[in-house]
């Protein structure tokens, strides 16, 4: 699939089907194939996914350091450019804060924004969290590649899967493309874009429809985080999903988080 030139990165995408669009932002440290669960689900969308900034086969022309701002000007381009807006924005962690950005900065790109996993600022354990591992990655390297895949499981995945043999066996492999041998000066950009995101003084003037989904079992972006974002929209509206933590979308439970996504969609207003 195709590379766009954006004014600051040489972004890889991949774009499959046809109809209405529908464009997935991946978390941080996972490329755009990671939402391949949700492509799957919506085959009656074109499924349009991207290598954000420091991962997979996306170049950068510039930085780092950068902001979610900057990706969010890179996914905006592209949308321009390959998608007939406006378009649904769907985005994970980090893709969430993406979609936040891509809300408030181009409405007239996006009907409807569903950020999952989210917050409009990081306080509390989840902004500790992120301190504690950029300053560890700058402070003493990279983790070894098998305490860095297991160690971020913990993060990433609900007891269900953890204490189940069988499903972790089938599901590490998310957790070992995404960390096992992550190039630490790329997490560390991303995850610092992370820690300066904040929209709490912007998000109440973004009149797109925002429909948070948040996680029960999420320990990277609690619930409550993502009840405060949408709270604070403009016209926003909260989802919790019990039983999931932060990537339960992959491989986990994607079919619950497809049917709330199709269940938003169907939701809006006809010609919305």
């Amino acid at each position: 699939m195709p590379h766009f030139r954006t004014s600051g990165a040489s972004l890889y995408y991949e774009q499959t089907g046809s109809g209405p669009d529908i464009v997935w932002l991946p978390g941080g440290d996972q490329r755009g194939a990671e939402m391949r669960w949700q492509v799957d689900g919506f085959g009656d969308f074109r499924n349009t996914t991207m290598d954000p900034r420091g991962v997979g086969e996306t170049g950068h022309l510039e930085g780092p350091p950068w902001t979610i701002l900057d990706m969010a000007r890179d996914a905006a381009e592209l949308i321009e450019a390959r998608c007939a807006p406006p378009v649904i924005a769907a985005g994970l962690s980090m893709g969430s804060l993406i979609v936040q950005e891509l809300a408030i900065g181009w409405p007239h790109l996006v009907r409807l924004a569903i950020p999952m996993g989210t917050f409009a600022v990081s306080e509390g354990f989840s902004r500790e969290w992120m301190e504690a591992e950029v300053r560890y990655r700058r402070e003493h390297g990279d983790l070894p590649p098998d305490f860095a895949m297991t160690h971020y499981a913990a993060f990433m995945y609900p007891p269900e899967v953890l204490d189940n043999p069988g499903l972790w066996a089938r599901l590490r492999g998310v957790t070992s493309a995404a960390y096992e041998h992550r190039d630490g000066a790329m997490l560390d950009a991303q995850w610092q874009a992370c820690l300066d995101f904040d929209t709490t003084g912007r998000l109440p003037g973004c009149r797109v429809p925002m429909h948070v989904i948040g996680f029960g079992l999420d320990m990277q972006a609690p619930p409550g985080l993502g009840r405060k974002c949408a709270e604070l929209a403009g016209d926003g509206h909260f989802h919790r999903l019990e039983g999931l933590a932060h990537l339960s979308l992959c491989g986990h439970r994607p079919d619950a988080v497809n049917a709330k996504i199709r269940e938003i969609v169907d939701s809006l207003p006809e010609g919305a």
